[in-house]
């Protein structure tokens, strides 16, 4: 029997994965955006289904941890040296290995040189200017944003210790400003994920958005990509982590999924997610990249000093997928009109403390 995967997908993942012909060779269970990617995990790893092998990311980690295998006992084919010791941090949970990273993933702002000759540098600047910024309407791309505001100005969403903390007045200034950024953005935008928001930047509907790595190369293709230019994400903050990948207790094949690990942690791998604009989570590739050009080593500045400076993570809750679901829906329908400001932050608070009980 082939071995049974499952697969983050989008343009931002895809080409590794033709790349190595995985689609030829495994058997693809599951191949979605990350949040159905994580309900088809609950769902199949819940019921005990078999899983060789799966796409998950750093902060999702913690909540799926019964049904990960610690790896560190387990990886004789991968050299986890070669691995940034922060990304390899990121993807432990109470001091076990229970994913290998991919990547090391924190956002660019991108801006149209053409449409936008002083470019906003916080995000009080970027509410000042009247200019729409593209940014999703949903999922976990709608919280992350909530998250980098509060934090840029100085608050918090969660206590050290992950008690839930969505109840302040400065939540409550970045949800309203939110708001006031969504009231310039088509209808549309509502339902918009992170593909799309690149797709809004690169046919010109907004003249600056923050966009992930592994987006450069297509957005750079876009009718708006030669005049994009790289700039440092508002107040140098965003929220990060890693894309990562992990073996299940119901693994059928362990050597046989050690072997596929040992290949998507290998420098090959590595190289060709760099290609379309990925940060490598191994050193030795990141450290041998040679800009495409002018543009593209000014991003790369930016990455790093980001990488350096401005990554926030979210503490590791075991129920985190419930909590953001919870989180990203209310934001979502402040912005819409069908919740009121008011009363949306108790809300998500009640909503947290729940699934942390």
């Amino acid at each position: 029997m082939s071995l049974r995967v499952a697969l983050v997908g989008g343009p931002m993942y895809d080409g590794l994965y033709r790349s190595l012909g995985l689609f030829d060779e495994v058997e693809v269970v599951v191949h979605a955006d990350h949040p159905t990617l994580n309900r088809e995990l609950a769902r199949r790893l819940g019921a005990g289904e078999r899983l060789d092998l799966i796409a998950t990311h750093s902060k999702y980690a913690p909540s799926q941890a019964a049904w990960l295998t610690p790896l560190e006992e387990s990886l004789d084919e991968v050299d986890l040296d070669a691995f940034a010791e922060r990304a390899l941090a990121l993807c432990r949970w109470q001091g076990r290995l229970l994913s290998l990273p991919r990547n090391i993933d924190v956002r660019t702002l991108w801006v149209d040189a053409d449409a936008v000759p002083a470019v906003p540098t916080t995000w009080t600047d970027l509410d000042a200017s009247g200019l729409a910024f593209g940014f999703t309407g949903r999922d976990s791309g709608l919280f992350g944003t909530f998250f980098e505001v509060v934090t840029a100005w100085g608050g918090r969403l969660f206590t050290p210790d992950g008690t839930p903390a969505l109840v302040s007045d400065v939540a409550g200034d970045a949800l309203t400003m939110l708001r006031r950024l969504a009231g310039r953005l088509p209808e549309s935008q509502a339902e918009w994920h992170y593909d799309d928001v690149d797709i809004a930047l690169g046919a010109g509907v907004v003249p600056m958005a923050a966009a992930w790595p592994g987006g450069t190369a297509a957005l750079r293709a876009t009718t708006a990509g030669p005049r994009l230019r790289p700039h440092p994400y508002f107040d140098g903050i965003s929220y990060s982590g890693c894309h990562s990948w992990a073996i299940p207790t119901t693994c059928g094949d362990l050597p046989g999924a050690v072997a596929l690990l040992g290949r998507l942690g290998s420098a090959t791998a590595h190289r060709v997610d760099a290609v379309a604009g990925t940060v490598p989570a191994r050193t030795d590739v990141l450290a041998a990249i040679q800009p495409a050009d002018a543009v593209d080593a000014a991003r790369w500045d930016v990455l790093r000093r980001t990488i350096a400076d401005g990554m926030i993570t979210y503490p590791p809750l075991h129920r985190f997928p419930e909590i953001e679901d919870a989180c990203w829906s209310t934001i979502r329908d402040v912005l819409v009109g069908r919740t009121a400001l008011g009363d949306a932050l108790g809300i998500m608070q009640a909503a947290a403390i729940a699934a942390c009980a």
